[in-house]
């Protein structure tokens, strides 16, 4: 005699009733929207209310060692050889003041600032 256990049938498995990994909006869950004003503390003055705005850096130095080694490295084939970058970060300025804080945020392909708020049961439009 053998005791030979079947596999339970599809209706009791506790996959059945989870949600798809695929979600056809997955442009919009991807999407960070930062509002323009924030409320951050600024050790200068004291006060609340900062400006923000995205982060851009300067104008890279041509002849810096490591502008030289990365073209180096790129020449030739081979494609991209180094990460790309895509981490994003905020700048905050103080209106008065005009001291500058930058904070970190975490990767993302889409960054909007300052664009409008979700609301629930809307129809999205393309």
């Amino acid at each position: 005699m053998s005791f030979h256990c079947s596999k339970p049938s599809k209706d009791f498995s506790p996959r059945s009733k989870q949600k798809p990994a695929f979600r056809a909006n997955s442009l919009l869950a991807e999407m960070v929207n930062v509002p323009k004003t924030r409320q951050t503390f600024c050790k200068k003055c004291g006060k609340q209310p900062h400006k923000v705005t995205q982060y851009k850096k300067g104008k890279d130095s041509l002849y810096a060692q490591g502008k030289q080694r990365y073209d180096r490295k790129q020449s030739g084939y081979g494609g991209q050889t180094e990460p790309f970058f895509s981490r994003k970060r905020l700048e905050c300025v103080e209106p008065n003041c005009r001291s500058k804080r930058t904070l970190a945020i975490k990767r993302c392909k889409h960054f909007e600032l300052g664009g409008d708020k979700k609301r629930k049961g809307q129809v999205i439009q393309f």
